[in-house]
């Protein structure tokens, strides 16, 4: 005997989910006072995965304002991106920790 949700979830599968198949995760990491890479690529919709693994807080401030996201130490942070654009960013507690975040729409 199958269960009676089993053909809705095949259905669902065999005619796509609205989900995306081409998102990635991008990683950045801060480390040593380093933002590595100091230049990525990514796509809207892709999920951007912040690791710091210092022992101090950092952050990651977008100059245009986009997006402020502080990290406490040894803690990874996640967030979709959702606006095409090169965005620079620095950490606002260590401004020599800059990168470039190239998102395609």
């Amino acid at each position: 005997m199958t269960p009676r949700w089993g053909f809705p979830v095949v259905l669902v599968l065999a005619l796509g989910a609205p989900v995306s198949a081409h998102a990635a995760a991008i990683q950045i990491t801060m480390e040593n006072l380093v933002i590595s890479p100091a230049e990525a690529t990514a796509k809207v919709g892709d999920t951007l995965k912040l690791i710091n693994k210092d022992i101090f807080a950092h952050t990651a401030t977008a100059r245009n304002g986009d997006w402020d996201v502080t990290m406490p130490p040894k803690k990874t942070v996640t967030s979709v991106l959702n606006k095409a654009g090169t965005v620079e960013y620095y950490c606002r507690f260590h401004p020599n920790m800059k990168a470039t975040l190239v998102i395609a729409p």
